[in-house]
């Protein structure tokens, strides 16, 4: 038995669902979700209900989180042509600002030029723009983020000409980081055959190639990140299964695993877990926190049940080998051996969120 200690783990992209789509996650069941996992702070993404575009709505969503998360949360806002530039005045509460270029679902779809060259003009920072961009898109993006002279994000890469052009446009030094999901690294179109409609996610699963090429690029991913998206079953098995897979509790067995296997190194899980995340969005860290692991535990995914609500995972039946035994939050032992032993309001919400006005981070 070979247990270790790793620092503050951080996910970066998470949908924990709440205000408004509480029937498939919320902050208690999705930062459950998070500590099983081994991850002790997590960035929300705003396409909830309503979405988070304005202080208003920043606030009412972080005050809930507050009375809820067992882990640290923080928020995205979100840019909408509906919203005006209310997002404006949540910068300084926020990771960053999410935009949303490419397919999507909801009223967060920026679709024309002249509405991102506004989008690129006027945001404030400090944190980055975090972008929903493939293709051309994700061309269009990275040129603007140029011209505005802003920090871009790139939110789930799947594509290997996507990873290409991030590697390409980091050698001319532009100012562009990226994450790329468990799904992406583990399953391929190859999968879909065998997941049917639980398959379903945006970006779609690319090619083994796609797949071989973003291992390939390994020293061009910033972060790793689950875009953790819960739907019920019932919704991933109707006629419209929306996009989105679960992924808090998996992504940490799943790359601990592609450690043992020489795929990559502990110090490059942390790497992308631990320091970039904290460095790109300028987190603060608790104090006396830690995940512990047992690297030579062997298990297989799904066989224990999950702390999300939704109950179920794409990669169920994969044999992994690295297990969570306990987490420490600020000193407190908040998961053991399988157990939740943190109270709700346990998390703390980050940039001071809930404040109707705060100073700004730095």
């Amino acid at each position: 038995m070979t247990r270790i200690r790793l620092p503050v783990l951080i996910d970066v992209h998470v949908h924990l669902r709440e205000p408004g789509l509480t029937h498939k996650e919320d902050f208690l069941s999705g930062t459950q979700a998070a500590l099983a996992g081994g991850l002790t702070i997590v960035l929300d993404m705003p396409n909830t209900s309503p979405p988070t575009t304005t202080p208003e709505a920043l606030q009412a969503k972080a005050r809930l989180a507050d009375m809820k998360a067992v882990s640290d949360v923080g928020f995205f806002v979100g840019a909408s042509t509906e919203a005006g530039n209310g997002y404006i005045a949540c910068a300084p509460h926020t990771a960053g600002l999410k935009v949303y270029v490419n397919e999507t679902f909801g009223p967060l779809r920026i679709e024309s030029l002249r509405a991102l060259m506004h989008v690129f003009g006027k945001w404030p920072g400090p944190g980055p723009i975090a972008v929903h961009a493939e293709g051309v898109a994700l061309a269009a993006c990275l040129a603007l983020a140029q011209l505005y002279d802003q920090r871009l994000h790139v939110c789930h890469v799947a594509r290997a000409a996507d990873i290409q052009l991030i590697a390409r446009a980091k050698a001319r030094g532009a100012r562009v980081t990226c994450e790329v999901t468990p799904h992406h690294l583990f399953l391929t179109q190859e999968d879909l055959p065998r997941l049917g409609s639980l398959g379903e996610m945006r970006p779609r699963l690319g090619t083994p190639a796609d797949r071989d090429v973003l291992w390939q690029h390994l020293d061009i991913i910033d972060c790793f990140a689950t875009d953790h998206a819960p739907h019920t079953m019932e919704e991933k098995r109707s006629a419209s299964p929306p996009p989105g897979v679960p992924g808090l509790e998996t992504m940490l067995p799943l790359l601990l695993t592609a450690a043992r296997e020489g795929r990559l190194t502990i110090d490059q899980i942390v790497e992308r877990l631990h320091h970039n995340p904290a460095r790109i969005f300028g987190i603060p860290l608790p104090p006396e926190t830690w995940t512990e692991v047992d690297l030579d535990a062997r298990y297989t995914i799904g066989d224990d049940p999950l702390r999300t609500r939704c109950g179920w995972t794409p990669f169920a039946g994969m044999p992994v080998t690295g297990r969570v035994t306990q987490v420490s939050l600020r000193g407190r032992i908040v998961f053991q051996d399988g157990e939740i032993l943190a109270q709700p309001g346990t998390g703390r919400v980050l940039f001071n969120a809930t404040e109707e006005t705060a100073s700004p981070r730095g």
